[in-house]
């Protein structure tokens, strides 16, 4: 392989320059900006403004795309700390409010969720609790894993959509349920 990029940069010939003048030359500048060419374009004859009128009508249209618009990043998820969860454990911490989730499919209980978690938040709630159920295990399954809602919820709950209402979640104490339950807290609306 030769001409690696670690030679003398070579500079423009007198064709390069003639065709970038020519490139130049069908740029408007911004306003306020000049050309970088050194002479004003010429006055074109008839025959070539009618060739270069052409040439434009025949060029396919290029737009813009339009800037995308970025949300801003979801905010990140932080763990229930300590005090709070030992408060929840010997029943001096109020839960604002409860959903169960048990019987619904996936796409019930995500919608079921969502609207769930926004209310509380309209209403101002700082810690609910969202009841998954632990799941049924047959002895004959070879997956030890639990319910799907008990799988999904967690990772739901990490997408920007919902970490948006959400600070954080855990599992809930054994009084409020242990694995087949969460703690959520609700973040404030801003």
């Amino acid at each position: 392989m030769s001409g690696g990029g670690g030679g003398k940069k070579r500079g423009l010939t007198g064709e390069d320059h003639s065709l970038w003048d020519e490139i130049a030359k069908s740029i408007k500048p911004l306003p306020g900006r000049r050309t970088k060419v050194g002479r004003e374009p010429e006055a074109l004859s008839i025959q070539d403004q009618s060739a270069k009128g052409a040439e434009k009508r025949n060029r396919p249209v290029v737009s813009a795309a339009p800037p995308k618009h970025r949300d801003p990043p979801a905010p990140p998820l932080a763990p229930i700390d300590r005090r709070l969860k030992l408060k929840l454990s010997r029943g001096s911490a109020d839960i604002d409010a409860k959903l169960d989730l048990h019987g619904h499919t996936q796409a019930e209980a995500k919608s079921r969720l969502l609207r769930f978690l926004d209310t509380a938040q309209q209403r101002e709630y700082a810690l609910v609790l969202v009841i998954t159920g632990k799941g049924k295990r047959s002895e004959d399954s070879w997956s030890n894993e639990g319910g799907v809602l008990k799988r999904q919820v967690p990772l739901w709950l990490s997408q920007p959509e919902f970490r948006a209402l959400v600070i954080g979640f855990e599992e809930a104490g054994v009084r409020h349920g242990g694995a087949g339950a969460l703690y959520i807290r609700v973040r404030r609306r801003r």
